[in-house]
């Protein structure tokens, strides 16, 4: 499904962990594959977003949701935390460098306060506003998927990469590219790959 997910260097999954929920009497257990690990996950209030959201939580980590519109934003938070799960919400367009700013704040806090630095950072946000063929597109219509698709997941992980080197490996992955970090390793793939 994801192939960045099981990939990476020294891997973001012990080959021998259980890669399903683990649940108790209690619900899900806090000591998962994932424990004292934190996310942030861009685009996270619904699709593919809110799922990896959901899957780190239901692992142990805790996890810093966002999205454009507070509404939303509640309503996932509402909906991982019914579920037991250890999940924060910030309203965050990450095409706007203000709102990028207190997104970082928020995860600093919210990551020193959990487990001291940040884990993973995967970017689920983004736009396509292309109607039609790409060569009759505008200049300003570009300058929008370039800003929101590719230029501020870069300067997402550069705000955080401070917070990322403090632990033992890191991580991060773009659904509109693949991105994978590690202190000793930097790779990026640009198209995406596809499987199938």
């Amino acid at each position: 499904m994801l192939p960045a997910v099981a990939r990476g260097h020294r891997g973001w999954f012990h080959p021998c962990a259980r890669l399903s929920v683990r649940m108790s009497s209690t619900g899900i257990d806090r000591k998962g594959i994932l424990a004292e690990r934190v996310a942030v996950v861009t685009g996270s209030t619904s699709g593919i977003g809110f799922a990896i959201a959901r899957r780190l939580a239901q692992d142990g980590a805790h996890v810093v949701i966002s999205s454009r519109k507070q509404q939303n934003v509640d309503r996932a938070a509402a909906q991982l935390q019914r579920e037991g799960l250890s999940v924060a919400g910030i309203v965050c367009h990450v095409g706007k460098a203000e709102d990028r700013e207190r997104l970082v704040a928020t995860v600093r806090g919210q990551a020193l306060e959990h487990c001291g630095g940040i884990d993973f950072l995967v970017c689920c946000a983004g736009v396509n506003p292309l109607v039609g063929s790409t060569l009759g597109t505008s200049e300003q219509i570009w300058d929008k998927i370039l800003n929101v698709n590719v230029k501020s997941p870069a300067l997402l992980l550069s705000q955080l990469l401070p917070y990322m080197e403090k632990r033992s490996w890191v991580s991060t992955m773009s659904a509109r590219q693949r991105c994978w970090l590690s202190l000793e390793h930097w790779h990026w793939s640009w198209p995406p790959r596809t499987s199938g």
